[in-house]
């Protein structure tokens, strides 16, 4: 994920590609040819497994071979498609999720009244002795709110992929070039004193009753893109963001340890492909 994030000036001048001046082509073949080999051998071992007759895991992994045992799936799914799939999955699938969680437990412990607020709702509308299920989240709209701002401050891609016009533009008074590479910075959205009140300020009920959502209609709020080119993972890392904070935060009670209660939480980042915290978030659970 650090490779993948490294600013490479070939994005920004692509005269520059075949140069590869910062070696980043090379050293991400590298990094990549031991990511494919970790992922060969998991479904070289899938596949010996059902030559030996072992139960299913019926996961991921499982439907893709299933395709591509079939007769017309053959082409569709062979060995460098598997990788691709799978490269998507890690990178994208995992990491941008747990940083959000982070971060929003992050937010969340050093403003005491949205915790009370998240717990209150958790408790009256789920109760401590129920696991979180994906049909509960619609009914708790402050948790929702508390997942907004976080997506908000701390978007797991402070940049979208690059758009390229097909025609030349022109947008509140600038002119973009036909076969220009445009990047959208969501970070800098999300914090825009034009757009929002206070926008450093962690507020969740700033969404409360507000009919703005991520998937790519409301541009003030872009954590997954817009368009047909809007982040397909959007509805999994929708669901298992909401699920595991809320999960979190229902069973457990969090506190921070004496240093960060007497020094404060560090809350730069590190930019790159997603924007994690410098230092990560370490805090005390407590079974409830």
């Amino acid at each position: 994920m650090e490779g993948l994030g490294t600013p490479n000036m070939s994005d920004f001048f692509p005269v520059l590609a075949p140069a590869d001046l910062q070696g980043m082509r090379r050293r991400l073949a590298r990094l990549f040819a031991r990511l494919h080999a970790v992922f060969d051998a998991e479904v070289d071992q899938r596949l010996r497994g059902r030559d030996a007759g072992q139960p299913r895991k019926n996961d991921f992994l499982d439907v893709l071979l299933d395709v591509a045992a079939r007769e017309d799936g053959k082409d569709l799914l062979d060995r460098e498609t598997l990788r691709s799939h799978f490269t998507d999955l890690f990178a994208a699938g995992s990491d941008t999720s747990s940083s959000t969680v982070e971060w929003a437990m992050t937010e969340l412990l050093q403003n005491p009244s949205s915790v009370a607020k998240v717990c209150d709702e958790l408790a009256q509308i789920i109760g401590s002795r129920r696991n979180i299920e994906e049909a509960d989240i619609v009914r708790l709209p402050y948790l929702q709110a508390v997942i907004k701002e976080t997506f908000r401050l701390h978007p797991p891609a402070p940049l979208l992929l690059p758009r390229q016009p097909e025609m030349t533009v022109k947008i509140a008074g600038c002119t973009i070039p036909k076969g220009s590479r445009v990047f959208i910075n969501v970070w800098a959205i999300g914090r825009d004193k034009d757009v929002w009140t206070e926008p450093e300020k962690f507020m969740p009920e700033r969404f409360l009753g507000l009919v703005i959502d991520f998937r790519g209609v409301d541009f003030e709020l872009l954590p997954f893109g817009a368009g047909r080119r809007i982040c397909p993972g959007m509805a999994l890392a929708i669901r298992m963001v909401h699920v595991m904070l809320a999960s979190l935060l229902n069973q457990f009670k969090w506190s921070l340890p004496v240093n960060l209660e007497r020094d404060g939480i560090d809350m730069e980042d590190q930019f790159g492909l997603t924007l994690p915290k410098v230092v990560p978030l370490c805090i005390i659970a407590t079974p409830i």
